[in-house]
């Protein structure tokens, strides 16, 4: 069987990781995820990043980030997906849990923090929110 949406795969095995108390999740890596998880890293949302190669298989692990017994990630949600895509223009950018919060948006200059997005005044497809 093919995966259909590797990025809602990506989203459930952080939401999965966390339930079960783990400080690492593997996945199979591409670019894309590459480009997400350096985002979650830059805004604070996950420890580290790490991508390695085991033969023809690249792999990347990701670091939860925890403090107190508490996950940085207390939501991770996907929003666009391969049967229905979700566009926003410039002017319609949301704000996440009043900035809180924030949505990975993919953009014709790549992916970008919905606030990136706004201060380039750039619209996209809203791929997850966080929180």
């Amino acid at each position: 069987m093919t995966m259909t949406d590797p990025i809602a795969d990506m989203l459930t095995r952080i939401r999965n990781a966390q339930r079960a108390n783990h400080i690492k999740v593997q996945m199979p890596s591409s670019n894309f995820k590459l480009a997400i998880a350096k985002i979650l890293k830059k805004e604070g949302y996950i420890e580290d990043v790490i991508q390695y190669k085991k033969g023809f298989k690249v792999t990347l692990e990701i670091v939860l980030k925890k403090s107190d017994d508490k996950y940085a990630i207390a939501e991770i949600q996907r929003v666009s997906r391969p049967g229905q895509r979700v566009y926003v223009g410039k002017s319609r950018i949301p704000k996440i849990l009043n900035g809180y919060g924030l949505a990975i948006i993919s953009t014709s200059q790549g992916l970008m923090t919905n606030e990136d997005a706004k201060e380039k005044g750039l619209g996209g497809e809203i791929v997850f929110k966080v929180w």
